[in-house]
């Protein structure tokens, strides 16, 4: 059967139900599932929990579900630039579960290893340890953090083979990998999309044996999350 599906809605066509942990890949603007994000919204799947390093700016990715209340839940390492995201949490409109960034990571990984829980030095004696189960090792303390999984997990590569096996590049293999092998379905949007046998063994960053469904966006727009550029020199 084929792993391939013609838009992001069809990708998604009887995965998404109310109150489900949805894990977003990428990094601010950068390596997000655009097409996948859109089309959760057009679903109008509600009182969701979304795990994502940050909702992106207002006006793309997750700051979309937020626009539509779709979001209950977010967990995540920072608020980031999204007026959205903060706005919404100093009302307490939505509820928010703040992790450091590596134990964000590590917590996703953790999760598609199939390891239930992990001890670490960070947040150990914060507020982010309250109510965590606390142990010493070689004298000093470890607070307890459990693994994440999610019901759907959106990624995009760079590259896929009609296989599943992916490719990312640079800046989006910041939490893609680890969330393409924690949801418990995967959905992939990708950029290139080659037969299989096509990507070399070696360049191969996740398996296709964790990738159910894929779409492919050849001409998604790529966001500068910030612009940055040199004054033009006087003449």
């Amino acid at each position: 059967m084929s792993k391939v599906y013609p838009t992001a809605a069809a990708a998604l066509e009887g995965l998404l139900k109310d109150g489900q942990i949805i894990l977003s890949g990428g990094f601010g603007n950068c390596g997000i599932p655009s097409d996948l994000i859109e089309a959760v919204r057009d679903s109008g799947v509600k009182n969701l929990t979304a795990v994502s390093n940050n909702a992106a700016l207002d006006g793309t990715g997750l700051s979309l579900l937020l626009e539509t209340r779709q979001i209950k839940k977010m967990i995540s390492s920072y608020v980031g630039d999204c007026r959205i995201f903060a706005e919404q949490y100093m009302k307490g409109e939505l509820e928010i579960e703040f992790n450091p960034q590596g134990t964000l990571a590590e917590r996703i990984r953790a999760g598609g290893a199939g390891i239930p829980a992990f001890f670490t030095k960070t947040g150990a004696g914060t507020l982010i340890a309250e109510g965590k189960e606390e142990r010493i090792f070689n004298g000093e303390a470890y607070i307890m953090e459990t693994g994440l999984v999610g019901d759907i997990a959106l990624v995009h590569a760079w590259k896929a083979d009609t296989e599943g096996n992916l490719v990312f590049r640079k800046t989006a293999r910041n939490f893609n990998p680890v969330m393409a092998t924690a949801g418990k379905v995967t959905v992939v949007e990708v950029e290139h999309l080659v037969e299989a046998g096509e990507i070399d063994p070696d360049h191969i960053h996740t398996p296709g044996i964790y990738v159910q469904r894929i779409v492919h966006v050849p001409d998604r727009v790529k966001l500068i999350e910030k612009r940055t550029t040199r004054p033009r020199p006087a003449k």
